[in-house]
């Protein structure tokens, strides 16, 4: 059985102050919460500091970004390696803003990705079709694209064991728009069947594939009714912390 799984991905928000105070709050909230994993992303600055607030809870930590070398002469980047020792646990790679305000392509997130594992760190690894792939009729071929190049080199133990997908149709991103729950689940049924199809049912069946674009406290209820969907990456909602918290409590099976 997949365990839900919310993460909450911060982007360019919160000083390390910030970030302290939410994860002290957020700690004792979740204590007792032992059927969602839950992953808080902060920006790079922080991700040591919430890390240790976060110690004796349930929570993860992720980082936002990696670059795919171990060390170098990189200027502004940062290795998996050093946001391992930092205390992140997880890493979202190729979320769309990353692909199109930074031009990464399916073959740096490949690269990305064979670095996260090789650090031992749980991948997020965004996919998802913009707004003209949509009207296009597009969607499917896009993630067929995406996952193709994205996971090439992978085993199916490590699809199965290691690696979360998010899909995230551009459009629905900080837009306020959101896909509707059955546009949802035709996509991560796609998902899981391309898994299926390239990878074996163990890997397919396994693999969490969370869903991602404007997601909030009023619908994430419904998406997380789809048989598909096995969790959600937060944007914006997940900076407030009572609204992260009802999104997780939302989340729990018991409450589906």
């Amino acid at each position: 059985m997949r365990l839900p799984l919310v993460a909450g991905n911060w982007k360019m928000f919160k000083t390390v102050q910030e970030a302290f105070v939410f994860a002290k709050e957020l700690g004792p909230l979740v204590k007792d919460i032992t059927d969602v994993e839950i992953v808080i992303a902060p920006p790079f600055t922080a991700i040591h500091t919430v890390a240790e607030a976060l110690r004796h809870t349930s929570a993860f930590v992720a980082a936002q970004n990696i670059y795919w070398e171990r060390e170098g002469a990189f200027t502004g980047e940062v290795s998996a390696a050093m946001v391992k020792e930092a205390g992140a646990e997880f890493v979202i790679i190729g979320h769309s803003e990353r692909r199109r305000l930074f031009g990464e392509t399916d073959a740096i997130v490949g690269r990305k990705l064979q670095a996260a594992l090789a650090a031992a760190l749980t991948p997020i690894v965004c996919i998802g079709e913009t707004l003209e792939e949509r009207e296009g009729n597009q969607t499917l071929a896009v993630l067929d694209r995406q996952i193709k190049n994205g996971l090439d080199g992978l085993t199916a133990d490590q699809v199965a064991d290691t690696l979360v997908l998010a899909y995230e149709p551009v459009w629905a991103i900080g837009t306020g728009r959101v896909a509707t729950n059955s546009q949802a689940q035709e996509a991560h049924a796609h998902i899981r069947g391309r898994l299926r199809q390239w990878f074996g049912a163990h890997a397919a069946e396994n693999c969490h594939i969370l869903y991602g674009g404007s997601v909030k406290p009023d619908n994430i209820e419904g998406l997380m009714r789809e048989p598909d969907v096995d969790g959600a990456l937060v944007g914006g909602a997940s900076l407030d912390v009572q609204a992260f918290v009802e999104m997780v409590t939302k989340s729990r099976p018991a409450t589906l």
